[in-house]
C-alpha cells in the first residue's frame, strides 16, 4: 500500500532517531495551509494525519483535511472523512467468520474470472484465539490443562481452518490458544505506539491505530492508540484496503483530577466514569481524557477506563501519549529505539502531553475529582447501573421486591435445600464468582489486590461458600508470572481461584456448567441466582442461562463475594465469615491497603517477564503445533460434513454488475421488539439448547449434545448461526406476549413457532420481512452475526427509534436497511401488532439519510402512511447497499481490477 499520496499541503517531512531516518506527514507543516490545529483533540489529530498520508484527490482530499482543522472552531462538524487504520485486531469468535468470508471471496473471485491470490489483507491483521476456552473444570489444580485439552478437542475443525488461513493469506498472523485475551496481548505486545512501513525504500512513521472485531478494542486507547470495535464486515473491508467513511465525531473531554482514596480500585473508578458518561450521552462520540489527574494515573488504570468505552456508549475513550505511556512501553518490553521514536514522533507532531499545555478544544466537557470515587459494583443487568458497595444488598432487595427480576415480592425470602448437599439456596446467592475478561485482567493493581484478599482470607481460615463456582482467567501469562512471584497464586488456588485458562471465559458466556443439583434448585424454584464477575458485560442471559442477576466488580470484590456467598449480605458491615479461631472476619480484616498493593506490584512486575512470555508468541502449545495444514491450496477445500466451518452463501449467483435496487412491497413482520435490544439478544451466543433449531440441526448431523460447544465457537457455520439468530432465551417478541425466547407468530396463519422456522416458511412463500424495534437497538458487543443472521433470515429492513453505531453499520454492510422512525413516532404510536404488511417506497433513488415512505397495510384493510429516515449514512454506504453489501462491492472491484 502506498504511503505517500499527492501531498498537496507539503506536509512530507523527515525525522531522525538514533541515526535512522523516518518519513512522516507533519501536522505543524499542514497547519500552515489549513489553519491552527494546536488545540485540536489528540484523537482528531490522528484522523488528520491519516488524511494527509493517504491524500489522493479522490477518497482523501485537502477538503477533508480542512474539515478536520475547522472542527476546532465549533467543536463539531457535519462533514464526513475517510479513515484507514494501521492494522486490524481480531479475536477468534469474530475472526473465524471473517476468515471464512475471505476464503469464500477467493472462491467468488475465481467464479468471476479473477485470481484468488488477489484476496489478501492489505494491512497487517492479527487474530488472537482467546474466546474458545470454557470453564468446564474449575477449582482444581488440573483445571487449566483439562480445559485446554477440551478446547482443542472441541475446536479442532476451527483451528485447522485458522492454521490454513495463517499459511494461505499474506499479512495475517495468528496468536495461538492459551496466550491471553486479545486486548491484553494488544496492549502488552502488538501495539507499537508508532507504526512503521516501508514504501519505495523509505521508512514511514505514523500513529499506531487499529480496528478490532471486538468492541473492547478500545482498551488500547489507554496507550494512546486510536482504535475501536467494528463489525467483522467493516474489518474485512478495511483489511482489503477500503477506507471507512465516518462523520467527524464530537469529542467529549473528560477532565480528571485528584487521586483515588485508600481502598478504592480502578474498577470503582471505571464504573463511576461509565455511569457519568452514559448519563451525559456519548453514543457515537469520541471521549478523550485530560487534566492533571493523568500525571499519576497508571497505564493499566487508563486501559481499564478505555476498555469500557462500549459500556459508556462512546466510539473510543482515549488518553494522549505522555511519559506514563513511555514508561509502560518500557515496562512491557518494547524496544528502546521504538520508545524513542514514539517520544520524538509525537513531540514533532505536537501530540505529546506535557504539563502546562493549554487544554484542547472539546465539543463538551465533564470532570471528576477521583477522590470522590467510592467502592462500587454495577448490576444486576447493565454496566452503567452502578451501585455503591454500601448499598448493594438493599438495592438487590429492592430489585427483587419490585418484580424486575421475575420473582413475586412475597417470594423474596424463599430458600430451598439443594439435593445431595448440606446447604440450601435462595434468591441473591452467588453461584458464579469469576475473575475474568479483558477489563480488569490487564491491570496488575486489581489482580494483586485480589491475591492479597485471598492471602489474608486463607490465612484466617475462610473458604468460599460451597455453592459458588470460582474461576480465574488471566488476561495473559504474564499475570501468572507476577502472581507466582508475589507468592499469591497459592492463596488464590486455596480459595478455588485456580487458573482455568487464558481467555475471556465467563464474561462472554463461557462460564461452563453449574452442578446439576444447583441448576435443578434454581429452575424448579425460579431462584434469582447471582454472578459476580470482573468483566464488562452483565446483560440478561449472557453470563449463564440460569443466572438472572449479574454484577460487575473488581477482582478483590469477586473474591470477597465468593467468601460471602450472597449479594444480600452487607459486606461493608456484616461478617464475611468465621475464621479458624471462631471469630467473625470483616471486610477490614482482609482488604489490602493501597500502599500494600502498590509496593507488591512494583516488586513483582518486571520488563523481563514480558520479554520472556512474548519472545515466541506465535509458536503456541504442542497441540497447536501438531495441527496439520493443507498449505498448497490458494482456495480452501471446504468439508461438507463440517459443523464448524461452511462456505457461506453470500456470493451465490453473484453477477459482475449489481442489479438495480427496488422498493420493498408486502413485507411481513418477523418480530416486534422493545427498547435496548442488544446484539446478545440478536446474535447467537452461549450454549446451544438441544430443542432449539440450532440444536436440532446438530443432532441431525450426528453431533452429541455433549459436543454442541457454543454458538461463538460455531460462528464459521452459517447454518448454525442463522438458526440461533433472535433465539436468546431472554428476548421478548411483543407479537407473542408472555413468552420469552426466539418465538414469533407466522402471518396470516397465526401459528406460533421459532423465529427461524417462521423465517424459512416466509422464504418458501417468497415473502420479504421487516423487524420493528425501540430505542438503542443493537447495543452491546460488536457482533457481525447480528447483521449476518438478520440478512440470512430474509429481513430487508430493521425499523427502530435509534441504533447503536456498530450494528447500524453492520446492517448496511450486509445489505439490510436500517430505518428510523421520525421524532414522536414509534411502533406503539403507530399501533403496530405484527399482523400488518409493510411497503418501503423510494429506494430506487437512494441517497444518504434520505426519507423513505413507510406504508402500513392493516388486517382490517386500512392503510397508514408515514416517513422513516434511511440510516444509510454516507455515499460509500449507498454503494455498498446497491451492491448487496460491502463484501460484494469489494469483490466486484477486485475482479474488475484483475
Amino acid at each position: 500500500m502506498r504511503m505517500i499520496g499527492q501531498d498537496s499541503l507539503k506536509a512530507h517531512q523527515a525525522l531522525t532517531v538514533d541515526g535512522k531516518v523516518y518519513h512522516y506527514f507533519s501536522l505543524p507543516e499542514a497547519a500552515k495551509s489549513i489553519g491552527d490545529i494546536s488545540r485540536l483533540p489528540f484523537s482528531l489529530k490522528v484522523l488528520l494525519e491519516n488524511i494527509l498520508r493517504f491524500e489522493d484527490g479522490r477518497s482523501y482530499t485537502t477538503d477533508d483535511a480542512r474539515a478536520v482543522a475547522e472542527w476546532v472552531k465549533e467543536g463539531r462538524s457535519d462533514k464526513e472523512v475517510p479513515f484507514r487504520p494501521a492494522r486490524i485486531l481480531m479475536q477468534d469468535f469474530t475472526g473465524v467468520p471473517a476468515v471464512v468470508d475471505l476464503a469464500a471471496m477467493r472462491d467468488g473471485i475465481t467464479k468471476l474470472g479473477g485470481d484468488p491470490r488477489r484476496v489478501n489483507p492489505l494491512v497487517p491483521v492479527d487474530l488472537v484465539i482467546d474466546h474458545s476456552v470454557m470453564v468446564d473444570v474449575s477449582a482444581t489444580p488440573t483445571a487449566l490443562q483439562k480445559n485446554v485439552d477440551i478446547e482443542f478437542e472441541r475446536n479442532g475443525e476451527r483451528y485447522e481452518f485458522l492454521r490454513w488461513g495463517q499459511e494461505a493469506f499474506n499479512n495475517f498472523r495468528v496468536v495461538p490458544p492459551g496466550t491471553g485475551i486479545c486486548h491484553q496481548v494488544n496492549l502488552e505486545y502488538l501495539a507499537q505506539g508508532v507504526w512503521t512501513a516501508t514504501d519505495a525504500g523509505d521508512t514511514f512513521a505514523y500513529p499506531d491505530s487499529c480496528y478490532g472485531t471486538d468492541s473492547h478494542t478500545t482498551m488500547v486507547n489507554g496507550l494512546g492508540v486510536l482504535g475501536w470495535g467494528v463489525g467483522g464486515i467493516e474489518a474485512e473491508a478495511a483489511m482489503l484496503g477500503q477506507p471507512i467513511a465516518m462523520l467527524i465525531p464530537d469529542v467529549i473531554g473528560f477532565k480528571l483530577h485528584g487521586k483515588l482514596r485508600e481502598g478504592v480500585t480502578a474498577t470503582d473508578l471505571v464504573l463511576t466514569v461509565t455511569q457519568m458518561l452514559r448519563k451525559k450521552g456519548v453514543v457515537g462520540k469520541f471521549v478523550e481524557f485530560y487534566g492533571p489527574g493523568l500525571a499519576d494515573m497508571a497505564l493499566a488504570d487508563r486501559a481499564t477506563i478505555g476498555n469500557m468505552a462500549p459500556e459508556y456508549g462512546a466510539t473510543c475513550g482515549i488518553f494522549p501519549v505522555d511519559e506514563v505511556t513511555l514508561d509502560y512501553l518500557r515496562l512491557s518490553g518494547r524496544d528502546e529505539h521504538r520508545i524513542k521514536l514514539v517520544r520524538e514522533y509525537y513531540k514533532a507532531q505536537g501530540m505529546f502531553r506535557e504539563e502546562g499545555q493549554p487544554d484542547p478544544v472539546f465539543t463538551d466537557t465533564l470532570e471528576l475529582d477521583m477522590s470522590t470515587v467510592v467502592p462500587s459494583m454495577a448490576g444486576p443487568k447493565r454496566p452503567q447501573d452502578r451501585v455503591e458497595l454500601t448499598n448493594a444488598a438493599p438495592a438487590f432487595a429492592k430489585e427483587l421486591a419490585s418484580g424486575n427480576l421475575g420473582v413475586p415480592g412475597d417470594k423474596a425470602d424463599l430458600r430451598v435445600p439443594v439435593a445431595g448437599s448440606n446447604f440450601d439456596l435462595g434468591h441473591g446467592d452467588v453461584v458464579i464468582a469469576a475473575i475474568t475478561s479483558c477489563t480488569n485482567t490487564s491491570n496488575p493493581y486489581v489482580l494483586v489486590a485480589a491475591g492479597l484478599v485471598a492471602k489474608k482470607a486463607n490465612e484466617l481460615g475462610l473458604k468460599p461458600k460451597p455453592w459458588v463456582k470460582t474461576s480465574l482467567a488471566p488476561g495473559s501469562q504474564v499475570v501468572t508470572d507476577y502472581l507466582d512471584k508475589a507468592d499469591l497464586s497459592k492463596h488464590l488456588d486455596a480459595l478455588g481461584f485456580q487458573t482455568v485458562g487464558y481467555g475471556c471465559t465467563t464474561c462472554i458466556g463461557n462460564s461452563g456448567p453449574l452442578p446439576d443439583p444447583i441448576v435443578d434448585a434454581i429452575e424448579e424454584n425460579k431462584l434469582v441466582a447471582v454472578s459476580v464477575l470482573s468483566g464488562n458485560r452483565n446483560f440478561e442471559g449472557r453470563v449463564h442461562q440460569n443466572v438472572r442477576a449479574n454484577y460487575l466488580a473488581s477482582p478483590p470484590l469477586v473474591v470477597l463475594y465468593a467468601l460471602a456467598g450472597s449479594i444480600s449480605l452487607d459486606v461493608t458491615k456484616e461478617p464475611i465469615g468465621t475464621g479458624k479461631d471462631g471469630q467473625p472476619v470483616y471486610l477490614k480484616d482482609i482488604w489490602p491497603s493501597t500502599k500494600e498493593v502498590n509496593d507488591t506490584v512494583a516488586a513483582v512486575v518486571t520488563r523481563e517477564m514480558f520479554q520472556e512470555r512474548y519472545s515466541d508468541v506465535f509458536k503456541g502449545p504442542e497441540q497447536w503445533q501438531a495441527i496439520r495444514v493443507d498449505a498448497g491450496s490458494d482456495t480452501y477445500r471446504w468439508n461438507s460434513g463440517s459443523t464448524y466451518v461452511q462456505n457461506p452463501p453470500y456470493f451465490e449467483g453473484m453477477d459482475a454488475e449489481p442489479k438495480p435496487i427496488a422498493s420493498v412491497h408486502g413485507a411481513r413482520v418477523l418480530a416486534k421488539l422493545g427498547d435496548s435490544i442488544t446484539t446478545d439478544h440478536i446474535s447467537p451466543a452461549g450454549n446451544i439448547k438441544k430443542t432449539s433449531p440450532a440444536g436440532e440441526y446438530l443432532v441431525e448431523h450426528q453431533v452429541r449434545q455433549a459436543d454442541f460447544n457454543s454458538y461463538g465457537a460455531r460462528r464459521g457455520n452459517h447454518e448454525v448461526m442463522m438458526r440461533g439468530t433472535f433465539a436468546n432465551i431472554r428476548i421478548k417478541n411483543e407479537m407473542v406476549p408472555g413468552i420469552e425466547g426466539g418465538i414469533t407468530k407466522h402471518q396470516p396463519s397465526g401459528e406460533v413457532m421459532p423465529i427461524y422456522d417462521a423465517a424459512m416458511k416466509y422464504k418458501a412463500e417468497g415473502t420479504p420481512l421487516v423487524i420493528f424495534g425501540g430505542k438503542e437497538y443493537g447495543t452491546g458487543s460488536s457482533r457481525d452475526w447480528a447483521a449476518k443472521g438478520t440478512f440470512l433470515l430474509g429481513v430487508k429492513a430493521v425499523i427502530t427509534e435509534s441504533f447503536e453505531r456498530i450494528h447500524r453499520s453492520n446492517l448496511v454492510g450486509m445489505g439490510v436497511l436500517p430505518l428510523v422512525f421520525k421524532p414522536g413516532e414509534n411502533r406503539e404510536t403507530l399501533g403496530l401488532t405484527g399482523e400488518e404488511t409493510i411497503d418501503i417506497l423510494g429506494l430506487e433513488e437512494l441517497k444518504p439519510r434520505m426519507l423513505l415512505k413507510l406504508v402500513i397495510h392493516r388486517p382490517d384493510g386500512s392503510t397508514t402512511e408515514t416517513e422513516v429516515q434511511c440510516r444509510v449514512d454516507t455515499a460509500d454506504e449507498v454503494e455498498y447497499y446497491k451492491n448487496g453489501g460491502i463484501l460484494h462491492y469489494v469483490l466486484r472491484n477486485m475482479a474488475k481490477a484483475a
